[in-house]
């Protein structure tokens, strides 16, 4: 069975995000890309703000005003784990590290490390913020 050629080569998730190129043509993202776009997404998300799933989402920006505590730190990491293997079904999690970082250690830097499912390949996205308010 074939593919229609105007559907994207590979199976892609939320977000799709198709860029037009130079000629008015709309490019679909690559797996890693896609899959780096829902991992951020689900990252900045806030509990409540998708329609059909109300509770999904980490909402990084609700940890802003939050102490950059070991206890801050793993209620991040926690929600992180639960949120990325509830929402991206392409990836196996190898990792999520929450550090400390800053000259007062004032922010944290956030990677997770993964691999897809379907090509073995790694990948990772790595994200900073300050705490404390």
């Amino acid at each position: 069975m074939s593919r229609a050629p105007y559907l994207p080569a590979e199976p892609l998730g939320w977000p799709l995000l198709p860029v037009p190129d130079a000629d008015g043509r709309l490019t679909w993202p690559s797996l890693d890309v896609s899959v780096r776009q829902t991992i951020r997404a689900i990252l900045m998300t806030r509990p409540g703000e998708l329609l059909l799933a109300r509770e999904r989402g980490v909402g990084l920006a609700d940890y802003l005003h939050e102490p950059n505590a070991a206890m801050t730190r793993r209620r991040l990491r926690d929600a992180i784990v639960a949120e990325v293997a509830a929402m991206e079904a392409r990836i196996r999690l190898d990792a999520v590290d929450i550090l400390p970082s800053g000259e007062r250690e004032e922010e944290i830097t956030v990677t997770i490390r993964y691999f897809i499912k379907r090509t073995g390949m790694a990948g990772s996205v790595t994200a900073s913020m300050r705490l404390g308010g």
